[in-house]
């Protein structure tokens, strides 16, 4: 690799491969040490290639989950299965490893800027700016962007767009589907909204149990299945229809929903 080799974003390889190393020996502890990440499925990483394979999960905190799939991935690639176990899988990461996340985050401060070097597709948002409510029109060079990333390689996104369980699956994420006709890999967390807040920066509390499950690819039918089919596999892969809400209790939840929507506030 060169010294100053540049991905498709214009960003220098050299740099965000250090980048990598550093965050990641300084996170390595928030899912073994601090807290436990249990993972399941990881053995699937390994058979996938290395580009236009597209991650679906739903969605706890703003950076947390992503660093947490950054550590599996890599740890997948090395050899680990179903373990982080010794950080030095990240000596030689994967570089062209990209997450969609909202413009606007990824400016807000120096922390979310060093962040969005390591691998953020930057979109403007459609339906929220700012903490209010919008209609925006798609921006087709947004979705270029994922598009760009998938050539290159693999792209992490949240297709509910929002860390509040049991939200709508955004129709974005279906189009993009049958647009680049990527490998779709479903991805399913629980523990980040209890370990960490909102943001996925602080530790809120310690002694957690973490899980992640890496499902097997979906099986799409680009061509003849519509936008409307493909929300429905999506919400049903990353376990966010409305028949899972049965098996988490009510109390639970709805603790949990008026405590997003005081954060939002």
């Amino acid at each position: 690799m060169g010294l100053f080799k540049k991905n498709p974003f214009g960003h220098i390889l050299f740099i965000k491969k250090w980048l990598i190393r550093i965050l990641g020996a300084m996170t390595h502890s928030r899912f073994r040490g601090f807290n436990e990440l249990q993972i399941e499925g990881s053995e699937t990483i390994k058979d996938l290639p290395d580009k236009n394979v597209l991650f679906i999960s739903n969605h706890q905190t703003y950076f947390a989950d992503v660093v947490a799939m950054f550590h599996v991935f890599n740890a997948s690639l090395s050899g680990r299965t179903d373990s982080i176990k010794n950080v030095g899988y990240l000596w030689n990461p994967k570089l062209n490893i990209y997450y969609v996340a909202a413009k606007e985050t990824m400016k807000a401060g120096l922390l979310p800027k060093i962040l969005a070097y390591v691998g953020s597709v930057s979109i403007e948002r459609t339906w929220r700016s700012e903490g209010k409510d919008v209609n925006r029109q798609v921006r087709m060079s947004d979705i270029s962007n994922i598009g760009k990333a998938l050539d290159d390689g693999w792209v992490i996104t949240f297709p509910q767009g929002t860390t509040t369980p049991f939200k709508p699956i955004r129709k974005g994420t279906a189009h993009i589907i049958k647009r680049y006709k990527p490998i779709v890999v479903p991805i399913v967390i629980d523990g980040f909204r209890r370990s960490f807040d909102k943001k996925g920066l602080r530790i809120k509390k310690k002694n957690i149990l973490q899980s992640m499950e890496i499902k097997p690819p979906l099986e799409i039918d680009y061509d003849n299945e519509t936008t409307d089919d493909i929300v429905k596999k999506i919400e049903f892969a990353i376990e966010q229809h409305p028949s899972f809400l049965k098996v988490i209790p009510e109390k639970e939840l709805k603790a949990q929903l008026e405590l997003d929507k005081l954060r939002e506030w």
